[in-house]
């Protein structure tokens, strides 16, 4: 992080990437002397509610995040600058986003936790639109030019007011990742599913923090109360915790990630929940502990790779090792799916693994609950999430050690079928076991 005596004294001329968080009222018209330079620009968490009418002078810019600000409308000057192709206005006070204001190179637009309630039309221009953040906003409808988005990867649509969702969303040749839990057709105000017990918070000693992620904070904690008929879990028991934040997380209303996790059921390879905490003021959960032998197997996708995964620079399959962690995610999948619950962030840096590539798969942030669809839309789903697990295999094919045996070259057919553009022709995860099978 750079600070604003810096770029006021020169410190930081030549600089690529900016970030600066120093509860700015305005824009600092200095950074104006690195436009020959400047990439990536970060005045995320300041007081911001404008950017000046000639910012497109930043000409090199590719990359600006803005979140938690004051804005209340996405700046129409953004659609001038010619090179920027990410942005981020998460968490601002956004109404209105006006047909000009979306750059046609956008690959990756967050307005995750705004106020809008209608996208425009020129949206649909954006022939390179990858990634898609919507959630936690108030939008009754999409427009129906985003079916020509061919390159959308990743859309989150949950905690808004849409009463469904567009067909042509299904058509989208690329989309393998959709969220939308948490709108009128889907929405579960107060999770009321009693597979496991319900238990107070104030039955646990919370200890360190183990990771968060969008929706919540994972503590280890140890349950200090006697050992009930209802639970399955004694005094001094070590669990994890799981406590969602606020009212709307990036991925939706924790009231539909906690049900969806519930729904989902008991799967060997499924982090176990054993209670839930259900309480006007925090809603949580309470999982199995993850033997420290676990880790993750893949990273997050980073600002170039956009939609897809990244892995430590080190890290190479054999064919065995992908075809053994591909079935139990196939056959995860494929409970889920008769569970009615789809996953919505099927990826690598959410699978869990130990040494002997064991798998254990959670997050159900951009889960959405399925049981309301009809068979046809049920299959599409699937068929989406199909094309998500296509990616995976793929993305551990891309680190192969040999690619050149008869099992490697079987893999990437599995991976052809699974990334089809026809849904309709895609195999369903049921049918991708006996293929795994085979190739084990």
């Amino acid at each position: 992080m750079q600070t604003l005596q810096q770029l006021n004294n020169g410190s930081l001329k030549g600089y690529q990437r900016v970030t600066i968080a120093e509860q700015l009222t305005e824009f600092p018209v200095k950074l104006f002397e690195l436009a020959d330079t400047l990439e990536v620009l970060d005045l995320s968490n300041n007081q911001l509610s404008s950017l000046p009418d000639n910012f497109a002078d930043l000409h090199q810019l590719k990359i600006l995040f803005v979140s938690n600000n004051l804005f209340e409308h996405l700046p129409a000057v953004l659609g001038l600058c010619p090179k920027l192709e990410m942005i981020g206005f998460k968490a601002n006070q956004i109404r209105t986003v006006s047909e000009a204001s979306i750059p046609k190179q956008t690959r990756w637009l967050i307005l995750t936790d705004n106020h809008i309630e209608q996208l425009p039309d020129s949206l649909g221009q954006c022939y390179r639109l990858e990634k898609l953040a919507l959630a936690g906003n108030r939008l009754t409808a999409l427009p129906n030019s985003m079916a020509n988005c061919n390159q959308l990867a990743l859309i989150r649509l949950s905690a808004n007011q849409l009463t469904e969702l567009p067909d042509w969303l299904f058509s989208l040749p690329n989309l393998a990742w959709l969220a939308f839990a948490g709108n009128t057709f889907s929405h579960v105000e107060h999770c009321d599913n009693t597979r496991v017990p319900t238990v107070p918070l104030t039955q646990f000693n919370l200890g360190k923090l183990l990771g968060q992620g969008a929706s919540g904070l994972i503590y280890q904690a140890t349950h200090h109360a006697k050992h009930s008929d209802k639970t399955s879990f004694s005094r001094d028991t070590d669990v994890a915790i799981k406590l969602f934040k606020g009212m709307v997380t990036s991925d939706g209303y924790p009231a539909d990630e906690l049900d969806c996790c519930l729904t989902a059921g008991e799967h060997p390879n499924l982090i176990n929940v054993v209670a839930q905490i259900n309480q006007p003021e925090q809603l949580g959960l309470v999982m199995q502990l993850i033997p420290p032998s676990y880790g993750n197997l893949g990273l997050p996708p980073s600002l170039q790779t956009c939609s897809r995964d990244t892995f430590d620079p080190e890290t190479v399959f054999t064919w065995e090792r992908i075809t053994h962690i591909a079935s139990q995610m196939a056959d995860i999948l494929v409970h889920l799916h008769q569970n009615g619950i789809s996953h919505g962030d099927i990826y690598a840096h959410n699978i869990m693994i130990n040494m002997q590539d064991d798998v254990l798969f959670g997050d159900f942030g951009a889960a959405s609950n399925l049981n309301q669809f009809v068979p046809p839309h049920l299959q599409l789903m699937q068929a989406i999430e199909v094309r998500a697990f296509g990616y995976l295999v793929d993305d551990m094919l891309n680190l192969i050690d040999n690619p050149n045996t008869p099992q490697a070259a079987m893999l990437r057919e599995l991976v052809q079928d699974c990334l089809h553009h026809s849904l309709s022709t895609k195999p369903s995860f049921k049918a991708l076991l006996p293929r795994l099978a085979s190739i084990a």
